[in-house]
């Protein structure tokens, strides 16, 4: 069995390298970095984190329309008048939805944001009892 070196063809090399830097890198650019989420259950609430570092907690919105939880950010490149030789500092704007099982108290969500965690506490509450029974024919 043969190893094969990493670098036996640099020609290839370079040419990867150049199509990850300039189509990869513009295409993520261009939709937005989405930011990794966790979402823990327990007995009594759900816990979801998104990992956001490098904003600030008035860069978050956060909304609640009919059971879809939408947490969103945008935050403004500002104008710079350096002349950087290569610049990968850029702040993208973001949209995450998620759909709230029917257990979850909305009049109790609550949200703080710390060290790049933004970490919603999603309450549930107590749904109705369902009563079976055999009904009858007549």
């Amino acid at each position: 069995m043969n190893l094969i070196r990493f670098n036996q063809y640099p020609i290839f090399n370079d040419l990867f390298e150049n199509f990850e830097r300039n189509f990869i890198n513009q295409a993520n650019e261009l939709k937005g970095d989405m930011p990794a989420v966790n979402i823990n259950e327990e007995n009594d609430r759900f816990i979801l984190e998104l990992a956001a570092p490098g904003l600030n907690k008035s860069d978050f919105k956060i909304n609640l329309d009919n059971q879809v939880l939408t947490i969103s950010s945008a935050k403004k490149e500002e104008k710079n008048e350096k002349n950087y030789t290569r610049r990968e500092f850029l702040f993208n704007s973001f949209t995450r939805s998620f759909t709230l099982p029917k257990n979850v108290d909305s009049e109790k969500i609550s949200a703080d944001y710390e060290n790049g965690i933004l970490k919603l506490q999603l309450p549930k509450k107590d749904l109705e009892t369902k009563i079976s029974k055999q009904i009858e024919i007549r």
